[in-house]
């Protein structure tokens, strides 16, 4: 069992009420070999939402206290991301997964890349915070880019 991001399944659950569907996504869980998740709403966020960003470090500096997730109008929504991962997480053993395909760059679920907390566009190397917090608990994350490579091994196992 793996889990996806809720928006790389088709669901238009991103801050902006889009998605970001990966057509190759669709066979493992039509097939119940993925469950689809959205860290964000799972924290109670609806949709749309203000775009949001990690200020002052990464996903890990979130969960130990060290940085924030701050919106584009300068609300600290911190607690809604942290409780997104806990729950996230919590799907995550409750079902048996072992890995989960994150969308990339998002404050919740980027893998390898996140926004550098300026709301210019920029991305720094670092993970969001649902993201940090499953590696953490030893759940391998993967990202979009790196799903190809992984796709026939999801759907044999």
């Amino acid at each position: 069992m793996i889990l996806v991001s809720s928006c790389l399944a088709g669901m238009k659950v991103r801050y902006n009420g889009t998605d970001c569907l990966e057509e190759s996504l669709m066979s493992l869980l039509d097939s119940g070999k993925a469950i689809a998740v959205c860290p964000e709403l799972l924290g109670g966020f609806s949709t749309p939402r203000e775009p949001a960003e990690i200020v002052g470090g990464t996903g890990e500096d979130v969960l130990n206290g060290k940085a924030r997730v701050i919106d584009r109008s300068g609300n600290d929504v911190t607690g809604m991301y942290l409780k997104g991962a806990y729950v996230t997480l919590e799907k995550a053993r409750a079902s048996g997964a072992t890995s989960v395909v994150l969308k990339q760059n998002s404050p919740s679920c980027g893998s390898t890349m996140i926004y550098n907390g300026e709301f210019a566009g920029r991305k720094i190397h670092g993970e969001g915070v649902t993201a940090a917090l499953l590696r953490i608990n030893g759940i391998e994350v993967i990202s979009e880019d790196e799903l190809a490579a992984r796709l026939e091994e999801f759907r044999f196992h």
